[in-house]
């Protein structure tokens, strides 16, 4: 038994300290010394970096709880026309990554862009472009973000207000309240944890974005550090700014797994839980519901994708220009292999914490899923920084041939970066399943004569399948999704959907980028539609 014992320890301590590495780099990075480039930085734009990120957060945050929250709260309490297919329908916003909403909003906008074509059609030859409003800039990243983003305080939010007692509706009745403050004093309030949760995961992902601002020229800390790197062949200050918005991050981290703890989702009375009663809508009440969650499916979801359904059928020569059968193989051969390296270390290193029940592996498993909340670039380049130090302190000086080749450029690095961003997706996926299965499992299967290899092998992962299914899908959607990870280490000439679309549209070719956008849409789609019943699991309904 000591000897499983430890093997199982030590396994889950290897996946936990693979994890952590990438963190700890840029913690000592900070004290390394940089080119000119910083004092440049530092008397010129690092101020403007530092306020763009401040002012395209404070903005997302707003948009996406006005959004997030009012589509959430409408779905949940009233019945008005399509409100069950609302329900689901507004995840889909997660298919559009925020750098392919970008696209749209210019592609739609511009001068003799769709607009301008729209109206031509319908009115004949003018000066339609003075009169279409342009959305970028600024206003363009703050408008892709929050419509990309959104969902993840729909989803929150709409599960705290799912498990709200009617004890409290009816409290706020007798009370006198009307149904606004009712939503104020009580409903929202009871909803605080899960909001908070869900704007932190915004607010985690906005600082993370890449795609949208660097496409729309708006200088943050993020696109700071990728030019840091690749521009300007600083590496130490493309660390020393990873530093300052990993502390900002892990702040947000922090608070949003404080707020999850707090999170509440009974009614503790004597009469138990009394089920949620939905109320039907007047007629012009209900109309402004529908229009409401109408124009956010449509401006979150159809908006992007007929864009580029439209660029697609307009120009089909990029249809066929396009090696649409490898681009599919590349995501689908790094969705397969990343997942099943995820999911099983995952299984493990669950493993490994629930049978030796150690402080120090339990502190370093919460330090490990951590990952997800490090933007991809600070990841990219943390990795390339340790692997760099690792090979010139310790394998040349033990007399080896280098491993960067190993590692850089390579599918070997790529997938190892988004086992570190990724982890914790799986990890907290399988580590919810296992919450169910009850420790006297365990003692009796012991008792029965089983190993714990046994155990592991014959009772828990057949109980688990639906989590692992369920985790294998969300993997799959963050890979598909995924920009500058692969941007940065993917093997020479290997492209996914996400980087052609990206290379294609800083090229200026937004019309070429609507192909690889359309297919990279209908795929993510296709995985949120079969996780949707996992994501919206009513048990009240």
């Amino acid at each position: 038994m000591f000897r499983y014992l430890n093997i199982w320890f030590f396994s889950s301590l290897f996946v936990s300290l693979i994890i952590i590495v990438p963190i700890l780099t840029v913690f000592s990075s900070f004290f390394e010394n940089t080119t000119n480039y910083f004092e440049i930085l530092k008397n010129t734009f690092l101020f403007e970096y530092t306020l763009n990120s401040i002012c395209l957060l404070v903005s997302v945050l707003f948009l996406t709880f006005i959004i997030g929250t009012g589509s959430a709260y409408l779905v949940s309490f009233y019945e008005f026309p399509l409100s069950n297919f609302f329900k689901w329908a507004l995840i889909l916003s997660f298919a559009v990554p925020p750098y392919i909403y970008a696209y749209s909003l210019t592609a739609f906008f511009e001068n003799y862009g769709t607009a301008y074509t729209i109206l031509k059609n319908l009115f004949g030859e003018a000066n339609y472009n003075s009169h279409i409003p342009k959305f970028d800039g600024m206003l363009g990243s703050i408008l892709s973000i929050s419509f990309s983003l959104f969902g993840y305080v729909y989803i929150l939010t709409r599960a705290s207000f799912l498990y709200q007692s009617q004890q409290l509706i009816d409290l706020g009745k007798n009370l006198g309240f009307n149904s606004y403050k009712s939503f104020y004093s009580i409903i929202l309030p009871s909803a605080r944890p899960a909001i908070v949760a869900g704007l932190s995961l915004v607010a985690m992902e906005t600082l993370a974005e890449f795609g949208a601002v660097d496409f729309f020229s708006i200088n943050t800390l993020t696109t700071g550090i990728y030019n840091s790197w690749i521009a300007f062949d600083d590496l130490a200050f493309a660390n020393q700014l990873s530093f300052f918005l990993l502390l900002f991050i892990f702040a947000l981290f922090i608070i949003e797994n404080l707020s999850r703890r707090k999170a509440k989702y009974h009614f503790n009375s004597r009469g138990g839980f009394k089920r949620k009663e939905k109320f039907r809508l007047s007629k012009s009440k209900a109309l402004s519901a529908f229009i409401f969650c109408f124009l956010v499916f449509f401006l979150s979801f159809l908006f992007p994708l007929s864009q580029m359904l439209y660029w697609t059928i307009k120009f089909p020569e990029n249809l066929f220009d396009l090696d649409i059968i490898n681009l599919l193989l590349n995501t689908i051969y790094l969705v397969f292999l990343s997942s099943i390296i995820l999911i099983l270390f995952s299984l493990i290193s669950n493993y490994g914490n629930r049978v030796s029940n150690n402080k120090i592996l339990n502190l370093l498993s919460t330090l490990s899923i951590s990952g997800y909340a490090i933007p991809g670039v600070i990841l990219a380049v943390a990795f390339i920084t340790f692997i760099a130090w690792f090979d010139e302190t310790i394998i040349k000086t033990l007399g080896f041939l280098s491993i960067k080749k190993i590692f850089f450029g390579s599918i070997l690095g790529l997938v190892l970066v988004y086992f570190i961003r990724f982890y914790s997706l799986a990890f907290n996926g399988i580590k919810s399943g296992y919450e169910k299965i009850n420790i006297n499992v365990d003692e009796s299967a012991y008792l029965l004569g089983y190993s714990k290899r046994k155990t592991f092998i014959n009772i828990h992962i057949p109980f688990l399948r639906n989590s692992l299914l369920f985790v294998g899908i969300l993997i799959s959607l963050e890979i598909i999704r995924e920009l500058p990870i692969t941007l940065i280490l993917r093997p020479f000439n290997f492209e996914t959907f996400a980087t052609t679309a990206y290379i294609s549209a800083s090229e200026d070719l937004l019309e070429a980028a609507a192909v690889p956008s359309l297919f990279l849409i209908l795929i993510a789609a296709f995985f949120i539609m079969i996780t949707s019943k996992y994501i919206l699991r009513d048990n009240n309904e």
